[in-house]
């Protein structure tokens, strides 16, 4: 699927592309990319992947089963998310994270879906703006987001960020 500068390309990841990614956008230890491929293919979630020139410059998942959080889950069931949306450094301000976005949203309107959510760290006023600006409503909804990763070290990191859910409904979006 192509949306913003002709350049981006953005389609479900396949196996061949997870190394690729990793590339661009590090995991480490963590294997972020591997797990969300699984995901993918136990058919949970759908791993968008953009390319921009043939070169990996971000990605994003739409949990099928709704927000990653149960608390979330609870509050807006059947809603599902896009969660980690990332965006390689050098790509960034060039409209992949939109791209990524428009591209999901398509996907859940497609397969049935009216509103798809997001969550967006408090200290994140940056992603938080392309966000709203993008037609997500700030449903007052505040969340603790819970994961880990594991440095080079090997040693695992419990981390708690604390943020926000966004919901935009799918009826308005342009097929």
């Amino acid at each position: 699927m192509r949306d913003g500068p002709s350049r981006i390309v953005v389609r479900k990841c396949r196996q061949r592309d997870v190394a690729a990614l990793e590339e661009s956008a590090p995991t480490g230890r963590n294997r972020y990319h591997e797990a969300r491929y699984r995901r993918q293919s136990e058919g949970t979630s759908t791993f968008l992947i953009a390319h921009l020139d043939d070169v990996p410059a971000g990605c994003g998942e739409i949990l099928w089963e709704g927000a990653k959080e149960s608390d979330v889950r609870g509050r807006f069931p059947d809603c599902p998310e896009i969660n980690g949306l990332i965006v390689v450094a050098g790509h960034r301000s060039q409209g992949v994270g939109t791209t990524i976005i428009r591209a999901a949203e398509a996907i859940a309107l497609r397969r049935g879906h009216h509103r798809i959510g997001m969550g967006v760290g408090e200290d994140n006023s940056r992603a938080g703006a392309l966000y709203l600006r993008l037609g997500y409503q700030d449903t007052g909804y505040r969340y603790l987001d819970r994961y880990h990763h594991i440095d080079e070290r090997g040693t695992r990191h419990e981390v708690t960020d604390r943020c926000l859910f966004l919901v935009k409904r799918l009826r308005d979006v342009p097929e």
